[in-house]
């Protein structure tokens, strides 16, 4: 299958990710340079869904074309049907319910929204109401489709905004042919979210003892969720090579090296792209994007 040829067999965009096993290692710096760089040539749709803190927004200015809640379902105790039977702190395997005495209550930053609770319950007392926990915003800046989802301060869980973030992607942008999904950091809960139903996920790292240590938690991760990856190196120059040596042991594409430079920090720092100023990072991201695509001629249609 020819990467042309993704859109029209999958209805859907070419799903790339860009993760990583920790945070501070260059995650929006190649999102936002290689969503720019696809939008100079056709439309692109880049997704925050760093939901604890997206910075996507802060390269971009863009007109904001739509603007939604991000709710989260938690059920509401209704005393007057109530029978406390007991059966609801049973069922929760969050601990979100307790029974004590003759009240229910409900701690809502502990729900997982799993409607254990609504539905076995006998009488019905615990129907799910929505609770805000955030804002969904959708910005153009000409080719460019820029999606975040941000918590609001004190939520804590990432997983229901980022689900509803690609669900409304999916639905809006079926026909743009390439996506890209700037992830959470680490490998827990939002990351596997963020990344599961990925066509392919790079994996960006910097060359240092602590960027081996977590790039390799992050290649377990991808390796159990059975998605095609590859590794860029950020801040090329400033460690060793184990990190290189690890991926040549490993049989894991290095797509590229993106060099150690005062420059790329100033620009980054300002909020300025960095592939317009380096003519060498111009070219990786093409060669970034053509590996990327070239594995959906070797996945099944």
């Amino acid at each position: 299958m020819k990467p042309s040829d993704w859109l029209m067999i999958n209805q859907q965009p070419f799903k790339i990710a860009i993760a990583s096993g920790k945070g501070g290692t260059g995650k929006t710096t190649l999102s936002v340079n290689l969503a720019a760089y696809i939008a100079e040539q056709e439309d692109v749709v880049l997704v925050d869904l760093d939901v604890e803190e997206p910075n996507s927004g802060l390269f971009f200015e863009g007109k904001l074309v739509h603007e939604e809640d991000n709710l989260k379902m938690i059920p509401q105790w209704d005393e007057s049907l109530c029978t406390l039977c007991g059966l609801c702190p049973k069922v929760c395997n969050f601990h979100a319910i307790m029974q004590l005495g003759p009240t229910i209550l409900v701690f809502p930053e502990l729900c997982h929204s799993c409607y254990a609770c609504a539905e076995l319950c006998p009488v019905n007392a615990l129907p799910m109401t929505p609770k805000v926990i955030g804002k969904l915003r959708d910005y153009q800046v000409d080719k460019l489709h820029f999606v975040e989802s941000r918590l609001n301060i004190g939520e804590e869980q990432a997983v229901a905004s980022i689900a509803k973030t690609k669900k409304y992607v999916a639905g809006k942008y079926a026909e743009v042919r390439i996506a890209l999904f700037d992830s959470p950091p680490g490998t827990s809960c939002p990351v596997i979210e963020a990344t599961k139903d990925a066509d392919f996920v790079i994996l960006i790292t910097e060359p240092t003892p602590f960027g081996l240590h977590d790039l390799t938690l992050a290649v377990e991760t991808m390796r159990k969720l059975e998605k095609p990856f590859g590794v860029v190196v950020n801040r090329d120059g400033i460690g060793n090579d184990e990190v290189l040596r690890y991926c040549k042991a490993e049989n894991i594409p290095v797509l590229a090296r993106i060099p150690n430079s005062r420059k790329i920090a100033e620009l980054y720092s300002a909020g300025k792209l960095i592939y317009p100023e380096f003519p060498e990072i111009r070219e990786s991201l093409g060669h970034i994007l053509d590996y990327c695509l070239s594995t959906a001629e070797r996945s099944p249609a």
